[in-house]
């Protein structure tokens, strides 16, 4: 059996998120569809992230066993073909059998946009979240600051969620603005349920001038979802990149 690792990227809108639900269009379902069409026969396809309804991926990673071997541009070729054009596999490559998209990650990297003007621009409705205040960006880096480092981050995990260890390495939080569209870039070896959705809720909060910075590490210290700010919509989300220590790309 061959390990095929694909990165794809899709526009998250249409879809009732990455992992399969009945009756409903999912990313997973289309991405085993076209995979049902190409070898006949059902393809289970695991991922490193499961994206919610209405995120988008820039490099989302998945993984699934073949029988057989298959060049990487023919793999590429024949899934586009039959993928919905919101989906789209970037590259294609044979891995150790050991790989796991999700259990093999080392970090990832999420990137959040908020369109920041009173009047919101027609192109980037779908892909980011219109806040019509003046935000502080200054205000929210100070705030960001708080969060850097090893973390329970049960402030930030949305209430009822799946148990999961709450402990994350934040390694790098960066806010940056061009024109009227800011971004906010997470790093972190793994993340917890709508972690980054409510983080970037909070931190608008603390750009707004609705919480001061230093009431992050209070938030946080809190280690309760009722303490931090709302959460911010999925159209801003995307899954932008998940890293791999070298060896487990390798085919053996």
């Amino acid at each position: 059996m061959a390990n095929i690792k694909l990165v794809l990227e899709y526009e998250g809108t249409a879809y009732y998120g990455w992992q399969i639900q009945p009756d409903v269009p999912t990313v997973q379902g289309k991405v085993e569809e076209a995979l049902l069409k190409i070898f006949k026969r059902k393809i289970k396809v695991v991922s490193a992230a499961r994206t919610d309804r209405g995120v988008h991926a820039k490099g989302q990673v998945v993984n699934f066993k073949i029988p057989c071997s298959f060049s990487p541009f023919s793999m590429v070729q024949a899934l586009n073909s039959i993928l919905p054009s919101d989906i789209r596999v970037r590259k294609a490559e044979e891995v150790s059998d050991n790989f796991h998209a999700r259990y093999s990650a080392c970090y990832k990297v999420y990137r959040y946009f908020i369109y920041n003007h009173f009047l919101l621009s027609p192109w980037l409705r779908r892909f980011s979240w219109w806040v019509r205040v003046p935000l502080n960006c200054d205000l929210m880096r100070e705030a960001a600051s708080y969060l850097l480092g090893r973390h329970d981050f049960s402030s930030f995990q949305n209430s009822g969620s799946p148990s999961e260890n709450p402990i994350k390495f934040m390694e790098k939080i960066e806010i940056s603005k061009k024109g009227f569209l800011i971004s906010i870039q997470v790093k972190a070896d793994s993340f917890l349920y709508k972690m980054v959705r409510n983080i970037t809720g909070t931190l608008v909060e603390v750009g707004r001038g609705k919480i001061s910075p230093e009431k992050m590490r209070v938030i946080l210290e809190a280690r309760d979802r009722r303490k931090a700010g709302p959460t911010a919509p999925p159209q801003g989300l995307f899954l932008w990149k998940v890293g791999y220590p070298p060896q487990k790309n390798l085919k053996k």
